[in-house]
Formats: structure tokens, C-alpha cells, sequence
């Protein structure tokens, strides 16, 4: 288990045991690479591998989480490798799930669905916004039992939008493993160049695994920038990685001074757009209202313009600070030949891990 801390101090422990409590017929080890943390993660970390051989803590010199994952990497030693992280929590049959589907053949990248687990009132928020036609999760292709939180569904082939998982370690190695440079996005720039290599990545619901959504309108903008901003960056470098929904988000950003300052007929066509989004908005409110979901009912609108507004907004600053996805967006528009034409406009080399682990 490949696993980069930083700060973890108040869930570390619980993490540690969630991951010993890994239902796996075979050897485990638990690799964690430490970014500097300031409050007691090290020296928890370090008191539990002194109990436990199977734990060993590393220094992740450079900080961000690609490098941390690059410096487990370098240090697994096992035939298989899987990425966890700290404030996440996996079924106890993740790893042996995801090795059973590539034992199976014909993939190299077995993941499963991200199902929030809200702690607060915003959370719960973002958790209902998700699962709602105008957030991400409107198509969800997963069914997740109230009473034991189980998660039913079909396995689904991915083009995009990758949450960790499992891999042969040979076969991370061989790709490169994670690059530093993309401190977000950075699972969906490696699928990027799996695909390129005519790989196929799958995603199937035992190996569902729950993540804490932000609690605060503020963080939850923070954190969607970010999404933006990266994937403006993947999608440079792997065309193919972009969808039409992505282009929502700076879409909608940009409608609201189109609104006031366009010329006049672009700018009636905003304003109806706007009237439309915001119908949405009331639409979904309401629809979460009579679900019984009362509570987070007037905060969706809050909530989904901070993520669409978030993610609008980073993917904006992602076009100045990187340039145009061309290729990706004659794709998206159906243009697929002019697409093939422009290619990668970033096909720069990925950093290639040390065997050494000196990273």
C-alpha cells in the first residue's frame, strides 16, 4: 500500500488499522511517506512500525503527494502495489478485489467508485449535490445501501475520471509512476498515458471506497480550482482525457459578466442561460426538499455554484497559465479527424521514478 501523509496526526492511527484490517490472502506492507508534517504523524508512524515490520515510513523530500506515491513505489516490493489515502475508507476486500479483476486479464488498472461520507452540514450538502443531475454524480452508475453502505452496481470501463486503485507494480514502474508535476489530477494524467498505451481501466463497485466531502463552502471552491485548473493541464497533454462536462463549469463562469458587458444579442443569449441554470439550481432544491432531504435543501445552490463556479474558475486560470487543450476541444465538439490532426498540444516526458528510492 502505497500511502503519502502529511499533518495526519488526528487520524493516523485509524488509518493504520483500517489498512491492517485488509482482508488478503498473501504478505502485506504498508509504505508511507512523510511531507514534513509538523504535528506527531512521524513519530506515530514510527512507534507502530516498530510494532509492526510491515509498516516502513520514508521522507518525501519533495513534499507533494505524486512524490510521496513515487517514493513508496520505488521502496514496494510486493507483485502488486495500490494507492490509499489517509482520509479515505476502503472496504476490507479493496486489495483483494482489485487483484482478483487483474488476475482475471484483460486490464492493468482496477479501481472502484468514490462515495462521499459526509460529517457536517455542508458536507451533507455536497454529498446530496453530487448526486444530483446537475452535479457529477447525475449518471451514477452505483447503488450504495442506507442501512450497510454497501455499494451494488456493474463494473464500468473508464475513459476518465480515475480514483486511485490497484496495479502490477511492474507495470506502474513501467509507465513512469506518478508525475510530480501535477500535484492534482495527477491519478488521471497516469490513466492518461495507460490509455494512450491501449490499456483498459475498469471500475467496479466492491471496491467502493468513502471519502469525507469539504465542510466549508470556502474549501470546497479551493479544492474544484484545483480540479480545474489540472485538468486543463491533462487535457493538454492527453486530449482524449476531456468531456463535454467538463466545459460546463468555465462555461457558466463565464456567462455571468457576459450577462452585463457582452454585446447586446450575446448578451440576451446569456442572460437566458442564466435564467436556465438558475431554474436548475431552484429545480434541484426542490427535488431534494421533497425527498425529504430538508435540511440540505437550501444549500445546494450554495454548493453546486461553488463547485461549478470553482472548478470554472481554475479551469479559466488552468487556459492562461497552460494554453488552449485544442485537440481536446475539437474532440469534444465532434471534430474528431481535426482532433487526431492538432495531438498532444503537451506530450512532454514524465519523471520516472528511482528503483533506488532515492526520490
Amino acid at each position: 500500500m502505497l500511502v503519502p501523509v502529511l499533518d495526519e496526526e488526528q487520524h493516523i492511527r485509524h488509518t493504520v488499522e483500517a489498512m491492517r484490517a485488509q482482508e488478503f490472502d498473501g504478505e502485506l506492507e504498508f509504505l508511507f511517506a512523510d511531507g514534513g508534517s509538523t504535528d506527531r504523524t512521524r513519530p506515530i508512524l514510527e512507534e507502530l512500525a516498530e510494532q509492526d515490520p510491515r509498516i516502513r515510513v520514508f521522507d518525501n523530500p519533495r513534499l507533494r503527494t505524486p512524490s510521496g506515491l513515487n517514493v513508496c513505489l520505488a521502496h514496494a516490493r510486493g507483485k502488486y502495489v495500490a494507492r490509499m489515502d489517509a482520509h479515505t475508507f476502503y472496504p476490507p476486500r479493496y486489495l483483494a478485489a482489485g487483484v482478483e479483476r487483474l488476475e482475471r486479464g484483460d486490464t492493468s488498472w482496477v479501481s472502484g467508485p468514490a462515495i462521499p461520507r459526509p460529517v457536517g452540514r455542508i458536507s451533507r450538502a455536497v454529498a446530496v449535490a453530487l448526486g444530483t443531475w446537475m452535479g457529477q454524480g447525475g449518471s451514477r452508475k452505483w447503488q450504495e445501501a442506507p442501512d450497510t453502505g454497501e455499494v451494488s452496481g456493474e463494473e464500468v470501463e473508464l475513459d476518465t475520471g480515475v480514483f486511485a486503485g490497484v496495479w502490477r507494480r511492474e507495470r506502474v514502474l513501467e509507465s513512469g509512476g506518478w508525475d510530480e508535476s501535477w500535484p492534482r489530477n495527477q491519478d488521471a494524467e497516469m490513466a492518461g498515458r495507460f490509455l494512450t498505451d491501449g490499456e483498459t481501466l475498469v471500475c467496479i463497485p466492491e471496491m467502493a471506497a468513502h471519502y469525507i466531502p469539504r465542510d466549508t463552502l470556502q474549501g470546497l471552491a479551493k479544492q474544484y480550482w484545483g480540479y480545474g485548473f489540472y485538468r486543463v493541464r491533462t487535457a493538454r497533454r492527453h486530449p482524449e482525457s476531456m468531456r463535454r462536462s467538463h466545459v460546463l463549469g468555465p462555461g457558466m463562469v463565464l456567462t455571468w459578466p457576459a450577462a452585463v458587458l457582452a454585446p447586446k444579442p450575446l448578451r440576451g443569449l446569456a442572460r437566458a442561460g442564466l435564467a436556465v441554470y438558475v431554474s436548475g439550481l431552484a429545480s434541484v432544491s426542490l427535488g431534494a426538499w421533497r425527498r425529504g432531504r430538508r435540511a440540505e435543501a437550501p444549500l445546494l445552490p450554495a454548493v453546486l455554484m461553488a463547485i461549478q463556479g470553482g472548478n470554472g474558475v481554475g479551469f479559466l486560470h488552468g487556459f492562461v497559465k497552460f494554453g488552449l487543450p485544442w485537440a481536446s476541444l475539437a474532440r469534444i465538439a465532434g471534430l474528431g479527424g481535426l482532433a487526431r490532426r492538432i495531438g498532444p498540444s503537451d506530450p512532454s516526458a514524465v519523471w520516472a521514478p528511482s528503483l533506488h528510492g532515492d526520490a
